[in-house]
């Protein structure tokens, strides 16, 4: 089987339409903006979808997927956060740093127990996937209501429930690392 698969193919998709969103916003096209936040959401879970589906399930997707999502939901909130864009609903600086700093740390502490104990795989937790679906609903929420020029509740309650999942993730994603950690030490 090829390692550029249709799903990995959406992925690669999905990385290119990164730059594009955050240029689209920074020059105030903001409903090209949303459509090119959507079709990448989109691209998430058909590239998913086709992988499990069509049997093309590679090891570059598995690296590739999680990276991209990374990749789309940092710049989204790093994009959403900076001043002086005109942005009707703005994420606050507090979230995005706490958003990046579970995912960096997420991607770090894997980093450091394959290297500490040996290669292991990590398959999403459903807290993980809640996390990063609260994201994307947190970016498309404030993308539509900035798009329509209009300050919105729903925005603040996506920010707040962003900070919840992102607590409850990172203190799961601790205890499992922690599980990992005392499984290798027996």
């Amino acid at each position: 089987m090829s390692t550029l698969t249709a799903a990995n193919q959406l992925t690669l998709l999905r990385m290119l339409l990164v730059p594009a969103f955050a240029i689209l916003v920074w020059y105030g096209h903001l409903g090209w903006a949303l459509c090119a936040f959507v079709t990448a959401g989109l691209t998430d879970m058909l590239d998913g979808l086709i992988a499990r589906r069509a049997g093309q399930r590679t090891t570059l997707g598995a690296w590739l997927d999680p990276m991209a999502d990374k990749l789309l939901l940092a710049t989204s909130f790093v994009v959403l956060t900076l001043p002086g864009l005109g942005l009707a609903n703005r994420l606050p600086v507090w979230l995005t740093v706490l958003v990046i700093f579970r995912d960096v740390g997420i991607v770090l502490t894997v980093i450091v127990l394959n290297l500490a104990i040996g290669r292991l795989t990590f398959k999403p937790t459903m807290l993980g996937k809640a996390a990063t679906a609260t994201y994307i609903a947190t970016a498309v929420l404030a993308m539509l209501f900035n798009y329509l020029e209009h300050q919105s509740a729903l925005v603040d309650l996506a920010i707040y429930a962003s900070l919840a999942i992102t607590i409850a993730s990172a203190l799961h994603y601790i205890w499992h690392a922690q599980r990992i950690i005392e499984a290798a030490d027996k």
